[in-house]
């Protein structure tokens, strides 16, 4: 499994993109600071404003165009000219019709384009969400023309005609859908961005993403330094440098890093024995195995699964 995938797997996701916006004239939505999840778009007619904060101009989004929203910033999304700014959450819960598409007229107050968007969010609940935070920009915006963006652009079409209106299998349809927008636009970000930070500018790297592809294909091989840099076709130390430098761990610290997210998530959301879980990541028994969790998590995987577990029942 390559190392996208891997930690998409991992992903507690709950995604929707039942959320559809009719606008005309001018108006400008302001909203709050978000916890834990990204948000998603596509512009299906016009043009809109997207801007992150209170600072910085406003990035202008037209029909064809993706973004996403990941570090939970305040943000503002208007008309071009905006109108008068109010409160988007207040706004949502005022025009959104019994349909769930948010249809809002500001045409007496200026002449704007009509604009229509799909959008949803997808809320990670996992180290591998924070992983996949932490090195992304507060906002990718995707450009109908960006090289690569040519599959998204058969996606758009299909989230115009699912959040048109209700169908039968719509809540499916559009959980897969908005996954399919996920990796894509990551897919393109990754291809495009000048040099992505932490391991997605890893994943970027021609010879460490071809290391980290075989580390996360086999965590459970025992990897070394040398055989991890004979794959990537480096020396010893010339790979550890630039492995370190792209992600900020070495490759044995990222390695085991990486076992231990996926050891917290099987114990978290699967019944699979401790012994098997130690073995299916690389671990030669299971006294290693939680010797090694209780060292990096400070309790042993018994209590973490009960107490995470209790946690979400709580949370239920």
């Amino acid at each position: 499994m390559d190392p996208l995938s891997d930690v998409l797997s991992m992903l507690t996701v709950s995604s929707t993109l039942s959320s559809r916006f009719e606008a005309r004239g001018r108006w400008a939505f302001r909203y709050p600071h978000y916890d834990s999840h990204i948000k998603l778009g596509g512009v299906l007619t016009g043009r809109l404003r997207l801007q992150i904060g209170d600072e910085g101009p406003p990035v202008l989004l037209e029909t064809g165009d993706f973004y996403l929203l990941t570090n939970g910033q305040p943000f503002t999304s208007s008309s071009d000219p905006p109108g008068p700014v109010q409160d988007g959450i207040q706004v949502s819960r005022d025009h959104r019709g019994p349909d769930g598409v948010l249809r809002y007229d500001g045409r007496a107050a200026g002449d704007a384009e009509a604009v229509t968007m799909a959008s949803g969010r997808f809320t990670l609940d996992s180290e591998a969400g924070e992983l996949l935070l932490r090195h992304l920009p507060p906002l990718i915006h995707l450009r109908a023309s960006a090289p690569g963006a040519r599959p998204l652009v058969g996606l758009l079409d299909l989230l115009g005609w699912e959040t048109a209106e209700m169908r039968p299998g719509a809540s499916i349809a559009r959980t897969n859908l908005a996954a399919l927008v996920l990796v894509q636009t990551l897919r393109v970000y990754l291809a495009n961005a000048p040099q992505p930070e932490g391991w997605l500018g890893a994943m970027a790297d021609a010879r460490i993403g071809e290391a980290l592809s075989r580390m996360h294909g086999d965590i459970a091989k025992p990897w070394t330094v040398e055989r991890l840099a004979q794959s990537a076709g480096m020396s010893r130390t010339a790979f550890a440098v630039r492995f370190k430098s792209l992600t900020g761990s070495t490759p044995l610290d990222y390695l085991g890093g990486w076992r231990m997210t996926v050891a917290r998530n099987a114990l978290r959301h699967s019944d699979e024995a401790i012994a098997r879980i130690a073995e299916r990541i690389g671990y030669q028994s299971e006294t290693a195995f939680s010797a090694a969790f209780r060292r990096m998590v400070g309790e042993s995987p018994g209590r973490f699964r009960t107490l995470s577990r209790g946690d979400r029942a709580i949370g239920a």
